[in-house]
């Protein structure tokens, strides 16, 4: 797969907060016979991720190579994504590295989300793990604001290697932020701008809209980038 090859790398994904979300997704998946998808858990408790594992092995779903956790999330069930689902690219925000101890093993699997909060703690060491996830949107956002976040990135741009992997959402221009649910393609459009260096080889979209939907925003934005690139 070719850094080129943006429909190989954008996945459509498992997102939401309720259990009627990731049981709808996964009927659409099955539906449209997906069988590598990216997961977003973040917003879910153990109780609900543990019943979102028990869907995910016994539906049609054979690749999870992105999955976006949180801080409680356990070394076992990193292991258990890793055997079950092939998972290399584990996602956390700058507050998981309170949490490193927790996930001894598999620091270069776990990648770093930066926030948008202008503010980059000193326990931030990127060369620690794999490497980044950009939140693609959250680097506009950061670019603009000038931030915190945007100057760290760009001190790591030369090295290529930090950028593995991606979340992908819109922005909107109008009022500087990310947008989770997307009402038109156009809030797309932003990817046009940013620099090639960002773009991992695994980008999972994040939105709370449908597989559906997903899957139309996947066509829109693998013709914007294979265009640009």
């Amino acid at each position: 797969m070719g850094r080129k090859d943006f429909s190989a790398r954008i996945l459509v994904s498992i997102t939401g907060n309720k259990d009627s979300d990731w049981q709808s997704k996964l009927a659409e998946i099955k539906k449209y016979k997906i069988t590598k998808v990216a997961l977003f858990v973040e917003c879910f408790t153990k109780v609900h991720r543990e019943k979102i594992y028990a869907a995910l092995l016994k539906s049609n779903i054979k690749q999870i190579p992105l999955v976006h956790i949180r801080h409680d999330t356990t070394k076992d069930e990193l292991k258990f994504l890793t055997e079950n689902f092939g998972s290399k690219y584990f996602t956390i925000h700058e507050e998981g590295f309170n949490h490193l101890t927790d996930w001894k093993g598999y620091y270069k699997n776990l990648f770093l989300e930066m926030n948008t909060d202008n503010f980059v703690s000193k326990k931030v060491k990127v060369e620690k793990i794999g490497g980044f996830c950009i939140d693609l949107s959250h680097f506009k956002v950061d670019e603009k604001n000038q931030s915190e976040e945007f100057k760290s990135i760009a001190k790591k741009m030369k090295n290529r290697a930090l950028f593995a992997c991606n979340h992908l959402n819109g922005y909107s221009y109008s009022k500087n932020t990310d947008v989770h649910t997307i009402n038109n393609l156009n809030e797309f459009d932003y990817l046009t701008t940013l620099p090639k260096v960002l773009f991992g080889k695994v980008i999972g979209i994040e939105t709370y809209n449908s597989i559906a939907e997903q899957l139309k925003f996947k066509k829109y934005v693998v013709k914007l980038l294979e265009n640009k690139n």
